[in-house]
């Protein structure tokens, strides 16, 4: 029964964070472009789709943890770290490297023209997104240092990164609603359900850390004090 169940997650991740956003994209009435274009857009669908399933690899994600073993889950955690962060922080680039085997604009020239047009707003949360992004990156990959160095508490690191990830989230998806040229009113209603659950249950264990009120001693101890 485990291992049936462990294949129907694995089935299921792999039909909603890569089945649905390919289908989606097939049904989606944008022009296409050239071979190159596309297969770059399909790439970065996917790796923010991706980006979005790791919320679900939280440690409030009781279902997982009972699949899987906890360095399991940090092994595709950190694959999908890697690979999915790695292609958004390369998204800017990736836009205008289509134009390398274009004539007209070059590539540098369209790159600087589309990062300084700051009266955009899809730009402004682009780049706002893509500063977070990569701050949540560095912070991750030198947390240990960073922990040691500045002597914070491991829960209020965790604090700091959940909050980092869900305003990136929140910025990168306006960003493409805004300007994606695939974010259609199909693809929208796609990642907005699907962050809004992934940071529900991200949140669940904060949500859940009422303080407790100290117990009061008892009327004996209290009398012989």
């Amino acid at each position: 029964m485990k291992i049936g169940a462990k294949s129907y997650a694995l089935v299921a991740a792999v039909a909603v964070f890569i089945g649905l956003p390919l289908l989606l994209y097939s049904l989606g009435d944008a022009p296409r472009r050239s071979m190159m274009k596309e297969a770059l857009s399909i790439l970065t669908l996917l790796a923010f789709s991706l980006l979005l399933g790791q919320f679900f690899l939280a440690r409030s994600n009781e279902t997982i943890l009972s699949l899987f073993k906890p360095r399991q889950i940090r092994a595709v955690h950190k694959v999908i770290a890697y690979g999915a962060v790695g292609v958004m922080l390369f998204h800017p680039f990736l836009i205008v490297l289509p134009r390398c085997y274009e004539a007209g604009v070059k590539p540098w020239d369209a790159f600087v023209t589309m990062i300084t047009t700051f009266e955009s707003l899809g730009v402004l949360l682009g780049l706002g997104a893509w500063v977070l992004l990569l701050l949540l990156a560095v912070t991750s990959f030198f947390r240990i240092l960073l922990i040691q160095r500045f002597n914070i508490k491991f829960p209020a690191w965790r604090y700091f990164h959940v909050g980092l990830a869900v305003v990136f989230v929140t910025l990168a998806i306006w960003h493409a609603i805004d300007l994606g040229r695939h974010t259609d009113t199909a693809m929208a209603a796609f990642f907005i359900p699907l962050a809004l659950m992934g940071v529900a249950l991200l949140a669940r264990p904060y949500l859940g850390e009422v303080p407790k009120s100290p117990t009061p001693a008892p009327t004996s101890e209290r009398a012989q004090t």
